[in-house]
């Protein structure tokens, strides 16, 4: 299974701590090594990093850790591959336009059936279901939306989209246009949100302890989601499967919850993932 990492905060903000502890995983405390990549929103620009090698030995994340890029939406990801090569036009995350904004898509899951038709301003590159979703999900809002609808409006828009899509497999998934950051749970997924007052966090994946407090403002306020926690001190929240979550400004603005919530435990997370092909 591949793992997903996102930060979305309310001031820029070096995400340099969560992705040592996230890189880890990349082929060294876990065996997800058919790539990897990071996109930084900056403005309306976009900084966006990609090697098709394990993550824990690229010399691409070693640039990203050394050059300490702050940014106030993060989307990365480590592939595990189940459909299509390991090549970069495969790696994650996507990117893609629209109303005039990048968006940025990463996928942890399996979409065994997942084929829709082709769509008149989206296409695939690459040969992964992950791709075709993320093609279909803008595809259907442009022709839904000819410009950019009102955030409820459009969370709703999603919703009813990822819940098409999650009909056809597993379907965990991280989506920013740079101002906000939608985050959907088939099995695992949990957030952080760390605001004053500040205390310290040691990683899990790496022996690597900072304090908050001495880098941060009182004002500052950063969500952290990430597939497993990245942390082993800290209190993460965990999404429920199909659960729908916005972020904006550092914090969850709205939610869509199923009327039973399930969570999982780590275990039955995987298990259900090996069930659907995704190889651990």
């Amino acid at each position: 299974m591949c793992q997903l990492l996102g930060m979305n905060c309310n001031v820029p903000t070096d995400i340099a701590f969560s992705f040592e502890g996230f890189r880890m995983r990349g082929g060294l405390t876990d065996r997800h090594t058919d790539g990897f990549g990071i996109g930084f929103f900056e403005g309306k620009g976009l900084r966006l990093f990609l090697d098709d090698k394990p993550c824990a030995h690229s010399p691409v994340a070693d640039l990203v850790n050394s050059y300490r890029i702050k940014s106030t939406n993060v989307v990365a990801h480590i592939r595990k591959a189940t459909q299509g090569h390991t090549t970069l036009e495969n790696t994650h995350p996507f990117q893609r336009e629209l109303w005039g904004e990048y968006w940025l898509f990463a996928h942890n899951g399996n979409l065994k059936s997942f084929n829709p038709p082709a769509g008149k301003f989206y296409h695939t590159v690459g040969n992964t279901d992950s791709e075709r979703a993320f093609c279909h999900i803008l595809e259907s809002l442009r022709n839904r939306f000819d410009t950019k609808p009102a955030t409820d409006v459009l969370f709703d828009a999603v919703r009813e989209l990822t819940e098409e899509i999650r009909a056809h497999g597993m379907f965990n998934f991280i989506m920013s246009n740079g101002e906000m950051m939608f985050a959907h749970a088939s099995t695992l997924l949990f957030y952080i949100v760390r605001k004053a007052p500040f205390g310290q966090a040691q990683l899990v994946d790496d022996d690597l302890a900072i304090d908050f407090s001495q880098v941060t403002t009182p004002d500052d306020r950063v969500a952290v989601i990430a597939t497993l926690p990245l942390t082993a001190n800290e209190h993460w929240h965990q999404l429920a499967c199909d659960e729908l979550a916005l972020f904006q400004h550092g914090d969850v603005i709205l939610r869509s919850l199923p009327e039973n919530p399930v969570y999982l435990s780590r275990e039955k997370g995987l298990e259900i993932a090996r069930s659907q092909g995704v190889g651990y």
